[in-house]
């Protein structure tokens, strides 16, 4: 992948897939790297699958005979010299964790994390999306059980121009 934002995509539709209702993703950017925490409180994977998740031929989906998001994620953070781990416990759920050298000629960007965000909570507007990004002293939060309490029950988080408005949020606080 050629942005982060894509494989934070991906990590966290996986996090969709296991049936997490919370889900938190937390991005710290430092002089020199990049971290990437996803946690949710999904079904979890067991030891035996935890040992095979980060091998690219090992899927638990049925439509393909490859799994390649973590393996390419955990590629990607040790070839910039940074470090991957990925703890998961059955019933509880799983945290990813990679750090990326932003010193390093593998380093790819962040990419466009704002429409990231926005993908994964229209599509999945049900969940409680717990999102951080820290650069130096100035950290952007967007918590979609906030805006669930002001919109009410009746109004989906997925409906176009409440996206619209999150995307302008986000905008307007990366300034």
């Amino acid at each position: 992948m050629q942005e982060l934002s894509l494989n934070i995509l991906d990590i966290t539709q996986n996090s969709v897939t296991a049936g997490a209702p919370n889900i938190h993703i937390e991005i710290i950017e430092e002089p020199v790297s990049v971290s990437v925490k996803i946690k949710d409180d999904g079904s979890g994977m067991s030891e035996e699958t935890l040992q095979k998740v980060t091998d690219p031929f090992y899927t638990s989906r049925t439509t393909r005979r490859v799994g390649l998001g973590l393996p390419f994620f955990k590629m990607q953070a040790e070839q910039t010299g940074g470090s991957f781990q990925i703890h998961s416990v059955p019933g509880e759920g799983t945290e990813v964790c990679a750090v990326f050298r932003t010193d390093s000629l593998d380093f790819i960007p962040l990419g466009d994390i704002i429409s990231t965000v926005c993908i994964l909570i229209q599509g999945s507007p049900d969940i409680n999306f717990y999102f951080s990004h820290k650069t130096g002293d100035k950290t952007v939060e967007l918590n979609t059980p906030d805006l669930k309490d002001v919109l009410g029950e009746d109004i989906s988080l997925g409906e176009p121009e409440i996206v619209s408005w999150i995307k302008e949020y986000l905008t307007e606080n990366y300034l």
